[in-house]
């Protein structure tokens, strides 16, 4: 247990911190989801509008520092890539 004022208030930054990385990582995957499911039903303009939506959401999180800077460009790398595939293939 935290026996100094400065520990406790380093306690209590870390469990907010904590709450809020968990809130921001799990509404990514909620974007990245709706992404994928776009794109698995292959609606190509349905794929589109829900990258469009998801990219700033993934950018954020990687300014938070919740993810990496490069994942992010990965993922959104790979899901532009399959977005633009979804035409093509059919």
């Amino acid at each position: 247990m935290a026996n100094t004022a400065s520990a406790r208030k380093r306690i209590r930054q870390n469990e907010k911190r904590v709450e809020r990385n968990r809130a921001r990582r799990s509404r990514v995957r909620t974007f990245l989801r709706a992404v994928e499911e776009a794109i698995t039903g292959g609606d190509k303009s349905k794929a589109q509008e829900a990258f469009r939506l998801a990219q700033p959401e993934l950018q954020r999180a990687a300014d938070k520092g919740v993810t990496h800077d490069n994942t992010v460009a990965r993922k959104l790398s790979r899901l532009s890539a399959r977005i633009k595939a979804i035409g093509v293939a059919a």
